[in-house]
């Protein structure tokens, strides 16, 4: 069996076991206890695994995916322009979720008593130094360059670690390739090990995600889920607008092309983006159709598409930024404007090193969860949908890839009418 159906089997599993053992025994000690040194421990495990390779993840793929962008100077326009296009696109993907999630506020709904004894169940969070909520803009904005990386890695403070990948990118990106061959070298074998423990990890997913929502189930009852089926819908429903609204305007007035002729000759590309739930796995076809079916030249086709698996990933900002407002809402934590301003750049930032992968996208939520003030084991409750969403993102990533590609050689004078 696929392991997303295994993991929707867990996450039925739990849900149903955890509502049976609530009606059975209610409150009950005998069920406190398994609760508590049993189901709950197991599932914290599974998570911890997945924590234990988020530093190593997030330096890798940050840094790898910043100094992809290095063909900038000898691509000049084409890369000035790819990179502008992905920041404010990427930006304006964030924002939208972020506006439905304040719009219909999916993680709101449960009663104070449930969301405090939810709250009183988590692990505590700290914020480190530069959380937005507390600080004044200067001091955050000083505090988020470490002077000592090592010792922000240490502490957890995820936010200046990955500023710091961020700049070892750029200096990555800067430098001579044939100099900083080597480095990146190590880089892409960390990156690598750090996906294999992913995978391995994810194999434990199906019984780490029943003990979750067992826990989560026979401790509050099944109404601490229905904010869930709110989350999945204010998600869809943003991925459909930034598909359809955005991209055909984007593509209508920058790319000088008619929506409908864009999505029809794009179909193929859509679907296999669905299918796989992943950037990577689509790139060949998305590379033909580029070519063959929007008239795109190849060059251009090849660099904005190779490095839109990467770094473009508008799908996926949006989708973090909904989450983590959603996670915020669900354990009672407010977020005000300026942390909200934060959660679109670490998203946008996340983006960029977000592997073009299933489930790339989770692990690199946590430091952002942990960030704002969100207990980071808040990212089990989403496992069990997280593959429906990860299908419909995926689409949303390789769409915005080729509407970004016919933008560039639209401005370049070098697009091809395509047959309609």
């Amino acid at each position: 069996m696929p392991l997303h159906l295994r993991i929707l089997c867990g996450l039925l599993t739990g849900i149903g076991c955890g509502a049976a053992a609530r009606f059975l025994f209610g409150t009950s000690p005998f069920l406190l206890d398994f609760t508590t040194y049993v189901a709950e421990p197991f599932g914290r495990l599974f998570l911890r695994l997945i924590f234990m390779i988020v530093l190593p993840l997030l330096f890798s793929a940050l840094a790898l995916g910043v100094a992809s962008l290095g063909d900038l100077r000898t691509l000049g326009r084409i890369g000035v322009k790819t990179f502008l296009y992905t920041l404010l696109v990427t930006s304006a993907s964030v924002l939208l979720g972020l506006v439905l999630v304040n719009i219909f506020r999916p993680g709101e709904g449960l009663p104070a008593d449930t969301r405090a004894a939810l709250q009183r169940t988590a692990s505590p969070v700290s914020p480190p130094a530069t959380d937005v909520q507390e600080n004044p803009v200067l001091r955050t904005l000083v505090a988020i360059i470490p002077d000592n990386p090592l010792r922000a890695a240490a502490q957890g403070e995820m936010v200046a670690v990955m500023f710091f990948s961020l700049m070892v990118g750029i200096g990555l990106a800067l430098s001579p390739r044939e100099k900083v061959e080597p480095f990146i070298k190590v880089l892409e074998g960390v990156y690598e090990v750090v996906m294999r423990l992913i995978d391995l990890a994810m194999r434990l997913a199906p019984y780490g995600v029943a003990a979750l929502l067992f826990t989560l189930t026979a401790r509050f009852g099944v109404t601490v889920l229905q904010p869930l089926l709110a989350y999945v819908a204010v998600v869809l429903g943003g991925l459909c607008l930034h598909q359809f609204v955005t991209y055909s305007l984007l593509v209508r007035y920058l790319g000088g092309m008619s929506p409908g002729v864009f999505f029809r000759q794009i179909s193929e590309v859509m679907t296999t983006a669905f299918s796989t739930s992943s950037s990577n796995a689509t790139l060949p076809t998305a590379l033909r159709v580029t070519q063959e079916k929007l008239g795109v030249p190849r060059d251009i086709a090849a660099f904005v598409l190779t490095v839109g698996s990467t770094a473009n990933q508008n799908g996926t900002a949006l989708f973090e930024g909904v989450t983590i407002l959603f996670l915020a809402q669900f354990y009672g934590v407010e977020l005000g404007w300026g942390a909200q301003v934060f959660v679109v750049l670490a998203s946008v930032l996340a983006g960029v090193g977000t592997a073009g992968v299933p489930g790339g996208s989770l692990p690199l939520m946590v430091p952002i969860l942990q960030a704002v003030g969100v207990p980071g084991e808040g990212i089990g409750i989403i496992l069990g949908v997280d593959r429906i969403l990860d299908m419909s993102r995926t689409v949303l990533n390789v769409t915005g890839d080729i509407t970004a590609a016919v933008y560039i050689a639209h401005s370049e004078g070098r697009l091809r009418t395509p047959a309609v």
